[in-house]
């Protein structure tokens, strides 16, 4: 019985490369205990996901006071929004219910928290804080400086994970997209006049777009996969030699997602200065967006010279024999 449960929980992570050591220590166990409830109770991942935005709302009310204890309680509820995070996924992976909606909000859950802690913050600042009071417009442009380049990180983050998931499970264990049948059926869904789901497939869209804009050299690479004999030799060489690259930087790539940023997050409300937290966004984490990215392509770059090989004038790609 044991057994059957830890390989049920075993099946509800993405892979050890790519999942990060805190969330298996803590947010993975009680995640899938939550899914395991709300499987029970027919709960849709989607409700989860929608459960988690009204928890890290209640987490950015409790960051507005200059009280500790009642900042504390903020902690735990932005805790709790997480564990609700990892919980839709493991309760998607173990009943199956996948969708674009749920990738879509599951990403927009994130940003719903951190928006409105960031204007939690600001309104604070602009209270406490004798250089803010004087000057209000400037921490609200740090703020939105700091949520644009929050927003690059995140997605990026996500990306570079997906396309490690990519090459080491296949497509079917990765949630990676390409924009193309996205676009085509945003297409189809404005010729049917069914708006209603077109506004999804545009956010969708347009969060895709802007992943592949950031990786030309990885979307080179993808592109030449999708012609490949996955049985050949070839194919075996380049996955693994994409993975021996690609998961050095996996540490980085979970840098860039939630826990390292809430410890950070954390450590400015309970010292008095949240405020700061912007400045270690645009900063610190940029530093490792950058280092990634350039890391990364760079890689990319490399292994398309060796396996793949550029038709004259075409930008059809081929591979190397």
């Amino acid at each position: 019985m044991f057994e059957k449960i830890k390989e049920e929980y075993r099946s509800t992570l993405k892979s050890s490369d790519t999942e990060e050591h805190i969330d298996l220590a803590f947010y993975r166990p009680l995640g899938y205990a939550w899914a395991c409830l709300f499987r029970r109770l027919g709960v849709h991942p989607n409700a989860v996901t929608i459960a988690s935005i009204f928890l890290g709302i209640g987490a950015a009310f409790c960051f507005y006071p200059a009280d500790i204890y009642i900042n504390l309680i903020g902690i735990g509820l932005l805790i709790w929004a997480n564990t609700y995070d990892s919980a839709d996924g493991q309760l998607a992976r173990l009943t199956k219910q996948y969708s674009p909606l749920g990738r879509i909000l599951d990403g927009a859950a994130g940003d719903v928290w951190f928006v409105s802690i960031y204007i939690a913050i600001c309104l604070r600042a602009v209270r406490d804080t004798e250089f803010f009071t004087i000057h209000p417009a400037l921490v609200w442009i740090l703020a939105a400086v700091a949520g644009l380049c929050h927003a690059r990180q995140a997605a990026l983050a996500d990306y570079y994970r997906q396309a490690h998931l990519f090459f080491l499970k296949g497509s079917g264990g990765s949630e990676i997209d390409s924009s193309e049948p996205i676009r085509e059926k945003l297409n189809n869904l404005m010729a049917s006049r069914k708006y209603a789901q077109a506004l999804p497939a545009m956010v969708y869209l347009g969060y895709t777009t802007a992943q592949e804009r950031q990786t030309p050299e990885f979307q080179r690479l993808k592109t030449a996969v999708k012609g490949m004999d996955t049985d050949s030799n070839a194919f075996h060489r380049l996955r693994e030699d994409f993975l021996r690259h690609s998961r050095p930087l996996c540490k980085w790539e979970n840098f860039m997602t939630f826990n390292w940023r809430s410890i950070c997050l954390f450590g400015c409300i309970i010292a008095g200065f949240p405020w700061v937290y912007f400045i270690i966004e645009i900063t610190v984490f940029n530093i490792v967006l950058l280092y990634t990215r350039i890391t990364h392509e760079k890689a990319c770059k490399a292994l398309c010279a060796t396996y793949c090989g550029q038709e004259n004038g075409s930008s059809k790609i081929r591979f190397a024999r």
